[in-house]
């Protein structure tokens, strides 16, 4: 049945990112598999992965402008004819207007993937975002997302869950030398014996970290972080103001030999396999919890906010912990409780987070249950 999959998906841009990775892996996937693959999209680093040779690239703006908006509904039908599609994939609004006229016009299925809440504060917005749930089907990357979308739009269309899924193979202890590991310690100073403490993610105030670091003030006032050593990682993406603010924060409190701002590694999962917990302090429901989920297949104990996906990818006592959102006194208090907990059981639940992520977020899973979707309307 694959064989009969001519598959177009249309994405604004191919850049690092949990909606991207997933577009590439289900383009490689289906092409694996003997149909045809073709991405639409503005452009974007994960191109420089992908083998045009089996994935055909179709780059052309893609975003909000209604003029692009409009005029790509005939680009996209265009494409449509020629490549022979009989599936359309939007994993964006914007082109998901445009995708669904082209479909309309061609007479062809049309599939949307909501890969986040889409918050809205008027009519409008809320109209605009209601495009995504008029497709032939609707796809949910969590149940936290599949009830929001029941919850506030009037959706006709099958729907069902995808769970999202990651590279256990790539996200594994064994992709991790001890020399890589050496390197990183020395880069980052950290020194022998340390209970290090990962808080991954984009330089955000909705991602926590301002909370983070009245957590950890709390924990240095009571001497409990004598033996740890705490990294805040990612990029400000062009949020220097907040960087700012965040840098000012750590020395306001005198966290300046407790907690760093590390940006830059080149290898995610090394950073991983140094941490003793790694934690997702989202003050905003997470629409899935990628980092939560990297963290259980490096075989790390997690700690998350109690909101969002994370109450789904997080089983709370056994592969990790949730502390309730935005309370800067649980969180203290279960970091605390974490940093006394002897490693050999922290160990063991970091395998237990092993097993959660190979039984429901592999890759495999999800391009299989994607796969299926699309072989149901072909």
């Amino acid at each position: 049945m694959s064989a009969n999959i001519r598959l177009l998906q249309i994405i604004p841009n191919m850049d690092i990112g949990g909606a991207e990775t997933g577009c590439l892996h289900v383009a490689e996937y289906i092409s694996k598999k003997g149909g045809f693959s073709a991405i639409l999209t503005s452009g974007g680093k994960l191109l420089e992965l992908i083998d045009e040779k089996k994935i055909k690239i179709f780059r052309w703006p893609i975003n909000k402008n209604i003029f692009f908006i409009l005029f790509n509904i005939f680009y996209i039908f265009f494409k449509i004819k020629l490549n022979k599609i009989n599936i359309v994939h939007a994993r964006s609004r914007a082109p998901a207007w445009s995708a669904y006229f082209a479909s309309k016009l061609a007479g062809v299925k049309f599939i949307t993937t909501f890969h986040g809440t889409y918050n809205f504060k008027s009519k409008i917005k809320k109209f605009y975002n209601s495009i995504m749930v008029k497709s032939d089907h609707v796809i949910a990357g969590s149940e936290f997302i599949l009830n929001h979308i029941h919850s506030n739009y009037d959706i006709k269309a099958t729907s069902s869950v995808v769970k999202r899924g990651i590279d256990e193979k790539f996200f594994s202890n064994k992709n991790v030398s001890e020399e890589e590991v050496i390197k990183l310690k020395k880069m980052m100073n950290i020194t022998e014996n340390k209970f290090i403490i990962l808080l991954p993610g984009r330089l955000t105030y909705w991602k926590g970290q301002k909370l983070f670091i009245k957590a950890l003030n709390i924990l240095n006032k009571k001497n409990s972080l004598e033996n740890v050593q705490a990294f805040i990682i990612g990029s400000d993406q062009g949020r220097v103001h907040y960087k700012d603010e965040l840098i000012q924060m750590i020395k306001a409190h005198s966290l300046q030999s407790k907690l760093s701002i590390a940006h830059g590694l080149n290898k995610m999962p090394v950073a991983y396999a140094i941490a003793n917990l790694v934690l997702s302090s989202s003050i905003e429901p997470e629409s899935f919890g990628r980092v939560s989920v990297e963290a259980q297949s490096m075989e790390k104990p997690v700690l998350a906010s109690d909101i969002g996906g994370s109450l789904e990818t997080v089983i709370n006592n056994k592969t990790g912990w949730l502390f309730k959102n935005n309370d800067v006194n649980d969180l203290s208090k279960k970091l605390e409780m974490v940093i006394k907990t002897e490693q050999k059981v922290l160990d063991l639940i970091g395998k237990q987070g092993r097993k959660n992520v190979k039984e429901n977020y592999t890759r495999e899973l999800m391009v299989s249950r994607t796969l299926e979707i699309y072989s149901s309307l072909v």
